[in-house]
This record gives structure tokens, C-alpha cells and sequence, in this order.
């Protein structure tokens, strides 16, 4: 049986919470929550870990939606900085990435960069 079960589970066994967080090596408040969960709902899986993931960006899709057509190669920053000037809202690069990629919207150059059509650098690459 998973610590969790044998944690959540010990009223049967005649062990308190704090006795079962001793048992267990878990801190008492968290005994005494699995404890509650499954007296509640007898449930006995882990919850997800970490701060749920933030959505900040998604009432702002039509608006992010309406500069990638306007100019369909923004980089991370220009978006970015359009967001906090014209709607307030202030987010990391990190942020603006994460919601590209759940709405699949990538940003692939494929032209070549504009420092290798100069004369110098092409003939320093023939060399």
C-alpha cells in the first residue's frame, strides 16, 4: 500500500494523525489533510504539484492574434511590450512564450539573416 493510503488511512489502525505523520515521516498537517480527503472522498492519489498554470494572456488572444498579422515577425519583446503599454498587463518573455506555444502560433525565420547578403561577410564566408 502506497504511504499515502497507509497515511490517509490509519484511523482503523488506531493511530492519530500526529502519530501517523511520526509514522510516516510526513509533516502532522499533512497527515491530518490526507486524513481528511479521505475520510471526505476516500481519496488516496497525490494532487498536482506547484502553482497552477497561469493563464494571464488568454483574454488578450484577439489582440496578440491582430499584431502577429499586422507583423508577422515580432519577436517575444515586441509583443510583450505592446501588452504593458497598451493594456496594462506586464508578463516575462517566458509568459508570451508559453502562450505561443499552447495556441501552436511559432515564430520561424527563414529568410537568411540580413548580415549575410554584406559584400564582407560573403566574402569572408567564400574564403
Amino acid at each position: 500500500m502506497p504511504i499515502f493510503a497507509s497515511a490517509s488511512s490509519t484511523r482503523p489502525w488506531g493511530l492519530s494523525a500526529r502519530q501517523a505523520a511520526e509514522r510516516f515521516d510526513v509533516g502532522t498537517a499533512t497527515a491530518i489533510v490526507w486524513g481528511r480527503r479521505f475520510r471526505e472522498g476516500g481519496e488516496l492519489v497525490a494532487r498536482r504539484q506547484g502553482k497552477p498554470r497561469s493563464l494571464r494572456l488568454d483574454p488578450h488572444v484577439h489582440y496578440l492574434l491582430g499584431l502577429r498579422e499586422q507583423i508577422p515577425d515580432l519577436t517575444l519583446a515586441e509583443l510583450a511590450a505592446p501588452l504593458e503599454r497598451e493594456r496594462g498587463v506586464r508578463v516575462s518573455l517566458a509568459t508570451v512564450w508559453r502562450f505561443l506555444d499552447r495556441h501552436a502560433m511559432t515564430f520561424k525565420k527563414t529568410a537568411p539573416a540580413a548580415e549575410q547578403q554584406r559584400p564582407d561577410v560573403q566574402a569572408a564566408g567564400q574564403g
